[in-house]
């Protein structure tokens, strides 16, 4: 605890001292005034950070440039409150202020978006781990509940932009590196301009030996993004990828293990056969595509109308089975903005949309004979629809007081039907009453450059497919939606310049009916609805320029950025299984403490360096607190050089290290593991070089 109260007292220091500096001092390097601005789309209109009512991170393209490239767990650990694991490579699992005890493997309670198009579908699966890195300029994540536009989601919202929209004219642009345990990452990209179409291609293809037995990853993807500005402020664009992943999943480990062998795969028993023998893997394609028009009628209202499509071939021989599913999603999403007339103290503008999915779902388990699909145990379809209507009211008063009304709602259902063993004829249907998902914020702008904010919301996520239907074969009715209510405020603070930020926020979130998963005797996965959570935290996030980019110095410019998440996560006292009660318990998964520091600093003739140091808490590994993994200090490092050609060719050469210090530690832990095998080894220290050219 004596690091994160330093890390705290360090941060408001320098906040304090940076804030008071004179425009006399800004002035001195007038490079420091062609740093961005940062803003924000999430809230269906563009508008600066500095004002949004609401906890965001905003991950830009030059963030993203000094981490590692070969996975996005790096940067979105970088921000307060969010929480990537990778338990083998390609394996991911994300949560955002709350509990990853409900997702063994992938996203839950996160709606994510590509674009103005949801990746998450209607049965509330996101393919997050489809995506190559490179092809991601901009990301923007949205903490708490936040249903009032984007649907169903207890946890927050993410948004992912596949354009870098500051990256002007034609160019095409090519990067290969490589590393430690067999890694190879390279991709292309494309930009043409032409009249008033933009079109970008990017290509990839990644693959990586792993550092355990049996944790080999590959993946191909290819991206196409087709912009037409048919009128001034009129736009139309197709866009969408094609993903063809495939990764082993070693299995977790016992502690014994870990300690005896951490690169070793799940071995056999007397009673199972072993990850290796079974083949256990992941076969992933996924092809997702949609088209976006935006249409202004007039100068006070706009149309922004989506319409979109994905399917999925998925394939997972696992220990005890061989599961397959085939799911179909197609549908729209649409939504109004009518700009009022402006007064001297008064501007207001209201939206109304409407996004509705459907998502078809053939899931299947065989026998696993060695990693070969054997007898049909069960074959299930499962057709999810879920859509909400949204509305939104926002007004500016007196240039200082931001308001912001908006209100949700939700419908959700799914039918089923057992085609083998018990030939069913008719679907069985299964509605969940409407929701409504209000949301009600406040920003007071007390000086330019210091503004409060509070919020109040309400979040609700429903069972997904996966929970409903899970790797037990039996299809759970009963199983309920989790929801809850976030109370929240906070303050952000900038200098003159916009060199120096500071993100402050504490918050307190009650859940109700928790989703969580329950393991039988055969390992299969069973859910039910455990009880509630209490869910009071701190998030800090801070950046400053303490040395402002400047063309004449020997260090050129020196960037500071810290990210403190302190969490006091509970299980409430009705929170339980069918033999426990675990009410005061630490929530299983959840590290109490996350500290993230790092320095960016540039030299002459375009060299870098970046380093970064992550402090991760012990983390509970189950639910009765009787087991946690130690807390971990990841150490990493990225050192660059860059030559220009001319104003628009360059090479880069840049070569970086990650667990500098060697821990032995697991990213991505099985929580409640069945035997105890809990541990899933991470790379100890590991190196990577690569090179990027653009023309």
């Amino acid at each position: 605890m004596v690091k994160i109260y330093t890390s705290l007292f360090l941060i408001f220091a320098v906040a304090t001292g940076v804030a008071g500096q004179t425009k006399k001092d800004t002035a001195k390097n007038d490079t420091s005034r062609n740093l961005q601005a940062v803003t924000i789309k999430a809230y269906l209109s563009e508008q600066p950070v500095l004002t949004v009512p609401a906890s965001v991170s905003v991950i830009s393209q030059q963030q993203l440039n000094v981490q590692p490239d070969n996975s996005f767990i790096s940067v979105l650990n970088s921000q307060p409150g969010v929480r990537a694991e990778e338990r083998s490579p390609g394996s991911y699992r994300l949560s955002i202020r709350g509990s990853l005890l409900r997702s063994p493997f992938g996203v839950r309670d996160v709606k994510i978006y590509y674009d103005d198009i949801p990746l998450t579908d209607a049965g509330g699966n996101t393919y997050l781990n489809a995506i190559d890195f490179n092809s991601i300029h901009n990301m923007e994540v949205l903490k708490g509940p936040d249903g009032s536009l984007f649907g169903a989601n207890s946890g927050g919202v993410v948004l992912l932009s596949p354009v870098n929209h500051h990256a002007d004219g034609n160019y095409l642009s090519a990067g290969l590196n490589g590393g430690s345990y067999g890694l190879l990452h390279e991709n292309t990209a494309l930009q043409n301009k032409s009249g008033n179409s933009q079109l970008n291609l990017n290509q990839a293809y990644e693959s990586y030996g792993g550092y355990r037995q049996h944790s080999y990853m590959q993946r191909h993807y290819i991206q196409a993004v087709n912009n037409w500005t048919y009128n001034k402020n009129d736009q139309f664009r197709l866009l969408g990828f094609y993903s063809d992943l495939n990764y082993e999943t070693p299995g977790g480990l016992t502690l014994t293990q870990f300690e005896a062998d951490p690169r070793q795969a799940r071995i056999p028993t007397k009673f199972t056969p072993g990850a290796i023998q079974q083949k256990a893997g992941i076969y992933q394609k996924v092809l997702f595509g949609g088209a976006v028009n935006e249409y202004h009628f007039n100068e006070h209202l706009r149309n922004v109308l989506s319409v979109f499509g994905t399917y999925v071939d998925f394939a997972n021989p696992f220990i005890t089975n061989y599961g397959q599913r085939y799911e179909g999603t197609f549908g729209f999403r649409t939504y109004f903005e009518y700009t009022g007339d402006t007064l001297k103290n008064y501007k207001w503008k209201t939206n109304f949309g409407v996004e509705w999915q459907q998502t078809n779902s053939d899931i299947n388990n065989y026998g696993n004979r060695n990693g070969v699909r054997d007898t049909a145990q069960t074959l299930d379809k499962i057709n999810t629809n879920q859509h909400f209507f949204f509305g939104r009211y926002v007004a500016d008063i007196a240039k200082r007081f931001h308001l912001e009304m908006a209100l949700s709602l939700n419908f959700y259902d799914y039918k089923f039907l057992n085609v083998f063993p018990n030939i069913e004829t008719a679907y069985t249907d299964r509605y969940f009453k409407p929701q409504l998902m209000p949301r009600v914020a406040l920003a007071y702008q007390i000086t330019n450059d210091f503004v409060w904010r509070a919020s109040v919301s309400r979040g609700y996520s429903t069972p997904t497919t996966a929970e409903i239907r899970p790797t037990d074969h039996a299809i759970n009715p009963n199983l309920g939606a989790e929801d809850g209510w976030n109370y929240e405020t906070g303050f952000r603070l900038r200098n003159t310049d916009e060199t120096m930020f500071l993100d402050a926020s504490v918050f307190y979130y009650r859940i109700n009916n928790a989703i969580v998963p329950r393991f039988n005797a055969d390992e299969t996965t069973y859910y039910i609805n455990a009880g509630g959570t209490n869910q009071p935290g701190l998030e800090v996030y801070f950046t400053d320029w303490i040395i402002r980019p400047n063309n004449s110095d020997f260090i050129r410019g020196l960037q500071f950025n810290e990210s403190v998440t302190l969490d006091h996560f509970k299980f409430s006292s009705d929170y339980h299984d069918a033999s426990n009660s675990y009410a005061g318990n630490q929530l299983t998964g959840v590290p109490e403490q996350v500290v993230v520091t790092s320095f960016q600093v540039k030299f002459p003739r375009y060299l870098y360096l970046f380093i970064e140091h992550n402090y991760t808490a012990r983390i509970p590994l189950n639910d009765g607190n009787t087991v946690y993994a130690p807390h971990y200090n990841l150490v990493a490092a990225k050192v660059g050089w860059q030559h220009k050609f001319n104003t628009k060719s360059r090479f880069e050469l840049y070569a970086g290290a990650e667990n500098m210090l060697n821990q032995k530690y697991s990213l991505g832990d099985d929580l409640n593991a069945v035997g105890s095998r809990y541990y899933n080894a991470a790379a100890p220290r590991n190196y990577y070089i690569g090179f990027n050219v653009v023309f």
